[in-house]
């Protein structure tokens, strides 16, 4: 059992029957009356955060959420389709909610799959991911290749905001976390 004291950044555990993840944690000591702890948490189905305090004599049990390899197959109607790479006629269909930065997918990239009660409930992208621009607008005379941003388009579909001296053609990496451009590889 963990306490509220436990639940520290990184931390997996069972809130209302469902897996949540700690993001970040206060505790807060008031004077005579002991201490919270005030949490922000992803609920690991659903994906949505959430902020709560909790108190002493609060008590949770520890997720246990396992990690397996996945191959990405395919998207189809706000569906992504993956396989288990030994068994590839096996397929695990998740929905837009369970796969967070889906935009960012390739087919036949590995992921994580984290499963809870042998159901996998959602999928862990890598951090930085590199992709192909594949439409870029022209740089325009009279401005700096150094300032501003511009919009382009990668070679999954998705849009990001990166430096105007970027142009089609480029390999640049991304921050799958935040969507944004980290830099050029090529």
């Amino acid at each position: 059992m963990l306490s509220h004291t436990d639940l520290k950044k990184g931390t997996l555990f069972i809130y209302n029957g469902q897996p949540y993840v700690v993001l970040d944690f206060s505790l807060n000591f008031q004077g005579r009356g002991g201490s919270t702890t005030q949490i922000k948490m992803k609920n690991l189905i659903t994906g949505n955060a959430a902020s709560k305090v909790f108190h002493p004599g609060d008590n949770f049990e520890e997720a246990e959420v396992d990690k397996i390899q996945l191959k990405f197959v395919y998207i189809s109607k706000g569906q992504y389709v993956f396989c288990q790479p030994e068994n590839p006629s096996q397929r695990i269909i998740l929905t837009d909610e369970q796969v967070a930065g889906g935009q960012f997918l390739k087919a036949e990239q590995m992921v994580s799959g984290l499963c809870f009660d042998e159901k996998i409930i959602s999928i862990e992208l890598p951090i930085k991911t590199q992709l192909k621009v594949t439409e870029a607008a022209a740089y325009l005379r009279g401005g700096r290749a150094t300032e501003g941003t511009k919009e382009v388009i990668l070679e999954t579909g998705a849009k990001v905001q990166a430096p105007c001296f970027i142009k089609e053609g480029d390999i640049i990496e991304i921050n799958t976390q935040t969507n944004e451009y980290t830099r050029r590889v090529e």
